[in-house]
C-alpha cells in the first residue's frame, strides 16, 4: 500500500511539473505525461481496491501488484531518462527568455521520475 501512495504521489508530481511547462519537445514529453498520467489512474484506482478490501477477495492480487509495479518501474526509467534529454535540450533549444524557469522544471520533473522508478 505505501509503494501505491508513493507512486500516486511522485507521479502527480511528474505530471503537474511537466505540465507547468510549454512542451517544446511533444514526442519526449508526450510519453512522460503518459507515464504519469495513466500511472497516476491506475495508482489510485489499485489503492482504492486495496482501501475498500478487493485484495482480500481476489487470489492473485499480489502478483497483479508485482507485474504493475515491475511495469510502472521501467516505463518511469524510460520516461527520465526522456525527461532528462528534454531538460538538457531545454538549455540549447528553448527562447532564452524561459531557460531558468523551464529548465528547473525540467530538472524536479527528472527528479522525481526518477525517485517514482525507483518504487519509494
Amino acid at each position: 500500500m505505501i509503494k501505491a501512495k508513493c507512486d500516486t504521489i511522485f507521479g502527480c508530481w511528474v505530471w503537474i511539473l511537466v505540465a507547468a511547462t510549454t512542451v517544446y519537445f511533444p514526442l519526449l514529453q508526450g510519453w512522460v505525461m503518459y507515464v504519469s498520467v495513466s500511472s497516476f489512474v491506475i495508482s489510485f484506482l489499485l489503492l482504492l481496491s486495496y482501501l475498500f478490501g478487493f485484495h482480500k477477495k481476489v487470489e492473485s492480487w499480489r502478483i497483479l501488484d508485482s507485474l504493475y509495479h515491475g511495469a510502472t518501474g521501467i516505463f518511469y526509467l524510460s520516461a527520465a531518462v526522456l525527461q532528462a534529454n528534454a531538460t538538457i535540450r531545454s538549455e540549447s533549444e528553448v527562447a532564452a527568455d524561459f531557460i531558468p524557469r523551464y529548465y528547473q522544471l525540467n530538472v524536479a520533473a527528472t527528479l522525481f521520475a526518477l525517485v517514482s522508478s525507483s518504487q519509494c
